[in-house]
């Protein structure tokens, strides 16, 4: 049967793309067709995943589970769950709309270009169906490295320096991850995620609560620096700035919110919740940081990146708050930026091919020439905003409803950078489109959105929409796999308390 090995499939398929891509000659756009129809067909295969997921059973679906490695132990163990399940179609629903986005943009050296892109659909895909940590560390490292080589190779004017930050920021990170890793094993003696969150669970390690909490911390900073969470996200505007719009597309936010409720809240919950207060505390600065910062900026890409700092802190707080409408509305929102972050940096990629330049103070009255993208860009601007029927709107609900009651003080503080998100995409939005027509804009003959762009950009639009009246639809999955981590959280409060000799009662009081 297809289920059986479908994570398999839906993982590797764009690495034998990749390889064929490499071998494929640089003449016409043949590199360019190969790539979409690999990029659509690992989409068409990964939308098994939903139509025969079991939305009534929690746990793991689809599993892989084999033997691979004897020592050290380390099995090929794939699986997914509703946490994961929606971010791997995220990734490859957008993975042929990078493919039509850098259709023009990438003229030159092709053949690296696409060969790195495919081979990042299969690292990124490959972290969201891991349940085996050295194999998920695999995964991670990997989707590393064709980014870092992207940037390098195509950044605008300070790619390699981008580069250079980028990779030093997670890769650093990342080797403290693997010393915890390495840690975990010499104790447990295994690499797989559910054996380790049984036994860490039952308490039959018997570890230190101290090594755990630090072992707990290295997971959380590798994965802090991947989201980024404030202040680890110094590479952030320079890599949005500096990287071709299809891999700026996919450089933030999912894999480290997804890494942080799979292994930091499944495998260490009590530590989690030690953390919460400062994750809260610095969830809602940099929410508030970002926004304020964006509303600084003059030109579009540093913009979008300080958006997505405030955007994805939303994610942080959500998470760190431990309720099931917060955790529901973190992950429905991590999708929400995925999707409406990719089109806004495909807008901003638009305008830079039509007039080169993203500096906000050469614009003017473009509506009148670029409907079409006018109307984009206001339905983009208006979901990430949190228009009501729209995505953005069910996810900054559900995490502000949530999230209210633990945290009140922070929670209002949070809701003023809904406030300023809507004053810096507004403004952008007007000095863009309206007003007086500058002297760029008169002066360009630019063309309005062709088909190839929208037909890149509607259904983006149109999944908009769809997500904010029909949120139930994505919701029911996450929901089973979050409604577990809110009850570890629970349970390892009642557990901590239990041995400290307290009633019980006290606690759900």
């Amino acid at each position: 049967m297809l289920s059986d090995s479908i994570l398999t499939l839906t993982t590797f398929v764009p690495t034998a793309g990749a390889l064929v891509v490499a071998l494929l000659p640089r003449r016409g756009r043949v590199i360019q067709w190969w790539t979409l129809a690999v990029a659509l067909a690992t989409f068409i295969l990964s939308l098994h995943l939903p139509f025969h997921f079991d939305y009534t059973r929690h746990g793991f679906q689809f599993e892989e589970n084999y033997a691979w490695i004897a020592s050290p132990a380390i099995r090929y163990h794939l699986g997914v769950d509703g946490l994961s399940m929606w971010l791997i179609l995220l990734t490859t629903f957008l993975g042929p709309l990078g493919v039509l986005a850098s259709w023009k943009a990438i003229e030159s050296r092709t053949k690296e270009f696409y060969f790195f892109f495919l081979l990042q659909q299969t690292a990124m895909i490959g972290v969201f169906v891991s349940l085996d940590m050295f194999l998920y560390y695999g995964f991670w490292e990997l989707s590393l490295v064709p980014m870092a080589i992207l940037i390098a190779m195509f950044g605008r004017n300070r790619g390699p320096q981008a580069a250079i930050k980028f990779f030093l920021y997670t890769f650093l990170t990342s080797a403290l991850f693997l010393v915890a890793i390495l840690w975990l094993y010499s104790k447990a003696g295994t690499f797989d995620f559910v054996e380790l969150q049984s036994r860490l669970g039952d308490g039959s390690l018997a570890l230190a609560p101290k090594a755990l909490c630090w072992v707990s911390l290295a997971f959380l900073v590798a994965f802090a620096v991947k989201v980024p969470v404030f202040p680890l996200h110094g590479w952030l505007a320079d890599v949005i700035s500096e990287a071709p719009t299809a891999m700026a597309m996919v450089v933030a936010g999912k894999l480290g919110l997804y890494s942080i409720l799979r292994f930091n809240l499944g495998l260490f919950p009590a530590q989690s919740r030690e953390f919460a207060p400062w994750m809260i505390a610095l969830a809602v600065i940099g929410l508030l940081y970002g926004a304020a910062v964006a509303l600084a900026q003059t030109d579009m890409k540093r913009l979008v990146a300080y958006a997505m700092l405030s955007s994805l802190s939303f994610c942080t707080l959500g998470i760190f708050c431990f309720s099931v409408s917060g955790l529901n509305g973190a992950v429905f929102q991590t999708l929400n930026e995925g999707l409406t972050g990719s089109a806004l940096l495909i807008l901003v990629g638009i305008l830079y091919e039509r007039y080169g330049t993203t500096d906000l103070t050469q614009f003017g009255g473009a509506a009148a020439k670029l409907p079409w993208m006018a109307t984009l860009f206001v339905v983009t601007t208006l979901s990430l905003v949190g228009l009501p029927i729209l995505n953005g709107f069910v996810g900054e609900f559900l995490v502000l409803s949530g999230s209210f009651p633990v945290s009140p003080g922070w929670v209002a503080a949070a809701t003023i950078g809904v406030i300023l998100s809507a004053a810096y995409m507004l403004w952008m939005v007007q000095r863009i489109f309206y007003g007086p027509q500058s002297a760029l804009v008169a002066g360009k003959a630019a063309g309005d959105l062709n088909f190839r762009e929208l037909v890149t950009l509607w259904p983006m639009a149109i999944l908009m929409l769809i997500m904010g009246v029909a949120s139930p639809y994505w919701i029911r999955a996450i929901d089973g796999a979050v409604s577990s981590l809110a009850n570890s959280q629970v349970n390892s409060v009642t557990h901590t308390v239990t041995n400290a000799a307290i009633p019980v009662a006290e606690v759900k009081q």
